[in-house]
């Protein structure tokens, strides 16, 4: 059992082969569960440490819950906070079956939950992404673990 900022995670459990990309655990094929962030306003970190996401209307992706394997990026969010204090969500993501969607106007950009995907997934540098990052979304919110709230000192 590993420890991540004193919660237990095992991401690599079942598939011991793995490499840290930076401070970011990246498992192999066949394993489905990852450590990944969600930035926010310190008072919906609270709401949904508390009641869980909620699967949003829209976005890149379609409806779901957008969050991202790198710290950096989910301390940007939200880009608007009008002054409230912010925070990063920690989370562990079952992340199921992956579309991977690599430009725009992919067929499955908006609908890839309707073909029985769980996460649709931009990988790094293909030019969706202004910050050049990775981006997923997950359809179904239950897949989500809130694992620790993360002070985020950043003002917008």
């Amino acid at each position: 059992m590993a420890f991540w900022f004193g919660a237990p995670v095992n991401p690599c459990f079942t598939y011991p082969q793995y490499y840290f990309d930076g401070l970011q655990p990246i498992c192999f094929q066949g394993q489905n569960s990852y450590i990944m962030y969600h930035g926010t306003t310190l008072a919906n970190a609270m709401r949904i440490m508390n009641d869980g996401f909620r699967r949003s209307t829209g976005g890149m992706l379609g409806p779901g819950v957008y969050v991202t394997r790198s710290f950096e990026k989910a301390s940007h969010y939200p880009t608007q906070s009008y002054g409230q204090p912010l925070a990063v969500l920690q989370l562990s993501v079952r992340v199921g079956k992956v579309k991977k969607i690599t430009y725009q106007g992919h067929p499955l950009q908006m609908t890839w939950h309707r073909h029985g995907y769980d996460t649709a997934w931009v990988p790094p540098n293909c030019g969706m992404v202004a910050s050049g990052l990775e981006e997923d979304c997950v359809y179904d919110p239950r897949r989500i673990k809130v694992l620790d709230i993360i002070p985020n000192r950043r003002y917008w």
